[in-house]
């Protein structure tokens, strides 16, 4: 699916302390933006925004200005799982499915006014896919070079720059997200160890993450009750030939759903639940799972 003109709908967890005028609600107060209060003259001294309604009706004649609450821009970010596992081809190749998305946020974030990064981290953080937080319109063609699925490379591919075993470059690009506030979305598999994966929320603790699951319906509800199917692990190379029955099939989903399970669980303890993409980018129906999220 092509990711040419699809665009995110999106809003940070409550207020933010952006300085930089934007499109979300901030904790800033002054004379521009959305009403918030009355209050005396003395609380808050702007002769241009006396309310002579208010003040003529207050009972101790006290002289009375509205505040409003300004709004502000926020920088978003994409981490994105970069290990071999995402070359997954089913009805699309999970890569791919990434790529759009974070087309689409970098498309999304720099026509409201916020600015937008890239992360990429495999083994270890990857400093060819790494973009910092930029306003530029034509960031999202940027995007779209850097993500191409060659990217993700895996042993004996011939794709990449070579073996992506696992994701601890996650944790890696803690740092580079340390300073003010931003919105996170943590984009990945997520077939990682729960203990790596504490270690990154925990990391990202100050920020709104918005962990995102690209999965491919060929991994769990499309697998066949009988069969023989060669699995290849794209992490390690290794291919194994198993015997598909439904009770095996059975197992197979139960402890998928089992480790999505823990997933958000331990994703709901640090803010917000995992949003799932399945097969492809529907960009309108991950907006309002988003937005009610």
């Amino acid at each position: 699916m092509r990711s040419d003109g699809l665009e995110i709908h999106y809003r940070p967890r409550g207020p933010i302390t952006g300085r930089r005028a934007g499109a979300h609600p901030s904790r800033q107060v002054g004379g521009l933006g959305t009403f918030r209060d009355l209050v005396p003259f003395a609380a808050h001294p702007d002769a241009r925004r006396i309310d002579v309604r208010a003040t003529a009706l207050d009972p101790f004649d006290t002289v009375m200005v509205r505040r409003f609450r300004q709004r502000a821009s926020i920088d978003v970010y994409a981490l994105v799982d970069l290990s071999a596992s995402l070359r997954y081809q089913g009805h699309a190749m999970k890569a791919a499915v990434a790529r759009d998305l974070c087309v689409a946020l970098a498309r999304s974030a720099t026509r409201i006014g916020d600015r937008f990064g890239l992360i990429g981290c495999g083994a270890v953080l990857r400093r060819d896919c790494f973009l910092p937080a930029t306003a530029r319109r034509g960031v999202a063609a940027d995007v779209a070079v850097l993500l191409a699925p060659s990217r993700w490379g895996g042993p004996g591919t011939g794709m990449g720059p070579g073996p992506e075993r696992g994701a601890g470059g996650l944790l890696e690009a803690v740092p580079y997200l340390a300073s003010a506030r931003k919105m996170v979305f943590l984009i990945s598999d997520f077939l990682l160890p729960l203990e790596l994966l504490h270690r990154v929320f925990e990391g990202l603790a100050m920020h709104d993450v918005v962990p995102v699951v690209i999965r491919d319906s060929t991994e769990g509800v499309d697998l066949p009750d009988w069969g023989l199917l060669d699995l290849a692990d794209l992490e390690s190379g290794g291919r194994r030939l198993v015997f598909m029955r439904p009770s095996l099939k059975r197992r197979w989903l139960a402890q998928e759903a089992d480790r999505l399970a823990a997933l958000r669980q331990l994703a709901a303890r640090h803010g917000r639940v995992p949003l799932t993409v399945t097969d492809r980018l529907d960009p309108d129906e991950f907006s309002r799972v988003l937005l009610e999220a």
